[in-house]
């Protein structure tokens, strides 16, 4: 499980094929790396990996093919967001997430907000039609690992507003009109669907 709550921005050092998938390498910037272990989860541009090898700062993962088919930000050079499994003594900070990415969108606007004298930005981000339901107003969503909280939603396209401090310590900086991101719906959401379903 995690937060959504990033803790360090590293890099895609290598992507090599593998079987039945790929090989990726990261390279974890500032996150501490004294504590993870091979087998440990890590969440990578919002998709929980576990780390298969250990060299310095290089933590290595395999991906499945369905991995990359349904998730998006793993090129050669591409930074991406961190941030190593909640621990249950941990403060629970942005909202619970398993790291299963539900889709990946794409971005449709990203402007500063005028009225905001603090430097905040709005994000619009068009989802996949199928996750529509699961985004509500001032509900929790995840984009590329960080967890927020939508301002605006119609149909599946949303809005989230982005202050300074998100900006600069997540990849969320450097996104521009047409980029494409993990998205991960509230946890809970999901689950009242599925019940929703069964008791039809």
């Amino acid at each position: 499980m995690f937060t959504g709550i990033v803790e360090a921005v590293g890099r895609v050092a290598a992507l090599e094929p593998a079987e039945k998938g790929a090989r990726l390498r990261v390279l974890a910037g500032g996150l501490d790396v004294a504590d993870v272990r091979i087998g440990d989860s890590v969440a990578v541009g919002g998709c929980c990996l576990t780390v298969v090898a250990i060299a310095g700062e290089e933590l290595d993962f395999d991906v499945s093919a369905e991995t990359l088919r349904c998730t998006t930000g793993f090129a050669v050079g591409r930074s991406v967001n961190l941030e190593k499994a909640l621990r249950l003594a941990d403060r629970l900070g942005g909202h619970l997430m398993s790291g299963h990415v539900d889709g990946v969108g794409t971005v449709t606007a990203f402007s500063p907000v005028a009225a905001d004298c603090g430097g905040s930005w709005q994000l619009e981000v068009e989802a996949p039609s199928a996750l529509g339901r699961f985004i509500a107003v001032k509900g929790s969503i995840a984009v590329d690992g960080v967890s927020l909280t939508t301002n605006a939603v119609t149909a599946a396209r949303f809005t989230v507003n982005l202050i300074p401090h998100t900006l600069a310590v997540t990849t969320l900086g450097t996104l521009t009109v047409g980029a494409k991101v993990n998205l991960e719906v509230d946890l809970v959401a999901r689950y009242v669907e599925r019940l929703h379903q069964a008791t039809r």
